[in-house]
């Protein structure tokens, strides 16, 4: 097997080039609490630069390089920068090396992202400039919970955009370890730099999982933890993924944009399959009479969302905070969720809020309403479908949604229907648009 041509990120190396960063946003005239905007493809120094930025209390707002022009110009606008650096982060590394500045041990403050919703606008998520002694804590929980050190060889295999896998990165960084950037995931690439250059580390989804699986040519023996989250792992492919990797080695974690909630070792799930293990440390889950889970989270995972005090309000109940999932807690503590939300579809590890994607179809002129849902699939778990009352041409909305909307997001396909189904208080019945569609053995 060839080896691949892949960017490794150096701690030592990183921490240089973060120190540039830092100096660069200082002479820019950025200080502690400022925002700065970067909207790059995974490299070196897009994660120079947005850990220069928070050692030094400047949030970076992470986003989707891939966003359409008009959708990334409003979370622009939505997060007021205080610098835009676009895809050029590397431009920041460029300056005198004179002008480097000092870093703390660790990050301030939290990346913002902005995670979708389920009345359409996007939120972002916030959490300022932490004391100090909260964003210790917050560091040492994450390298602590999965071990980051400096033997760690990290392999990105989702994009940094999202929370989870530039937060894996991050913590390899300051743990004094590597991380390995093979660039967009494909099979082939991903395989071959797993079985040459030995990771012992990555996070994933179950689609990256499905693939990979499917090869017989993948040398798992490097792995000393293969996280996954983000969608459901189905328990056929779960059981293929331990059987294939060392013992003790494939774990699992119920989290969101937002807060952590728990941790599953693959112990915990062998002992209750399904389930998404019980509370991180430090966490207390229960649920509320309709079947909503809160979680009591620790002092420093704190968040508001951003400019959005209402949302913020209905998100928290003393110190304990929701993001609408359902599920149960039983008399062990482990915790199950339940998949039938009909306001969330979880397509390749990434959230679709459907009244997101029905907001964009209603603007169409030719559209009178939309119902957004989803659809088992096997290699994405779930796919954007939707269904519309109108006079709009299929392939003309396809393109009209494609010029507004992330990839995830894009229904995969159209419906053309004369009234979508209600309730007798009319509201829009999407879990039943599958059958009336003829796609319920989708």
């Amino acid at each position: 097997m060839t080896v691949p041509d892949v960017p490794v990120v150096r701690s030592a190396e990183s921490e240089r080039d973060q120190r540039r960063a830092a100096g660069a946003l200082a002479a820019a005239g950025l200080r502690p609490g400022d925002r700065l905007l970067v909207s790059a493809a995974a490299s070196p120094a897009l994660l120079a630069v947005v850990l220069g930025a928070l050692r030094t209390g400047i949030v970076p707002v992470v986003l989707d390089p891939g966003l359409p022009a008009a959708e990334r110009a409003v979370l622009a606008e939505d997060a007021d920068p205080g610098l835009d650096v676009a895809g050029a982060p590397a431009q920041l590394l460029g300056g005198d090396a004179d002008a480097e500045a000092e870093l703390a041990d660790v990050p301030l403050a939290r990346p913002m992202h902005y995670t979708s919703g389920t009345t359409g606008r996007r939120k972002g998520v916030w959490s300022g400039v932490l004391a100090e002694d909260d964003a210790r804590a917050l560091a040492a929980e994450e390298i602590g919970l999965w071990g980051f050190g400096p033997a760690d060889r990290h392999l990105v295999l989702s994009p940094l955009h999202h929370s989870a896998p530039l937060r894996f990165a991050i913590h390899t960084l300051l743990a004094g370890g590597d991380v390995l950037l093979p660039g967009p995931f494909d099979t082939a690439r991903a395989a071959a730099a797993i079985s040459t250059l030995r990771p012992t580390t990555t996070f994933c989804v179950p689609t990256h999982l499905q693939r990979l699986l499917s090869r017989d040519d993948v040398d798992w023996s490097s792995f000393r933890r293969l996280v996954h989250a983000g969608a459901p792992c189905p328990e056929p492919l779960k059981r293929a993924v331990l059987d294939a990797l060392p013992d003790g080695s494939v774990w699992e974690f119920y989290g969101s944009t937002e807060a952590q909630f728990t941790v599953c070792s693959p112990e915990d799930w062998l002992e209750h399959p399904g389930s998404v293990g019980r509370a991180r440390p430090g966490r207390r889950l229960e649920t509320d009479a309709r079947g909503q889970l809160w979680c009591a989270v620790p002092r420093w995972a704190r968040f508001e969302y951003w400019r959005a005090p209402e949302k913020t309000a209905a998100a928290w109940r003393g110190d304990l905070v929701t993001v609408g999932d359902l599920g149960r807690v039983d008399d062990d503590g482990v915790v199950w969720l339940d998949g039938r939300r009909e306001d969330l579809i979880i397509s390749g590890g990434v959230n679709v809020y459907p009244a997101e994607v029905e907001a964009t179809l209603d603007a169409h002129p030719d559209v009178v309403e939309s119902a957004v849902f989803g659809v088992p699939d096997d290699e994405w778990g779930q796919r954007v479908v939707a269904a519309y009352v109108g006079t709009a041409d299929p392939a003309e909305l396809r393109d009209w949604a494609h010029e507004r909307l992330s990839a995830a997001k894009r229904p995969k396909s159209l419906h053309r229907l004369d009234e979508l189904p209600r309730t007798s208080t009319g509201k829009v019945r999407r879990l039943d648009l599958p059958e009336v569609l003829g796609l319920d053995g989708a």
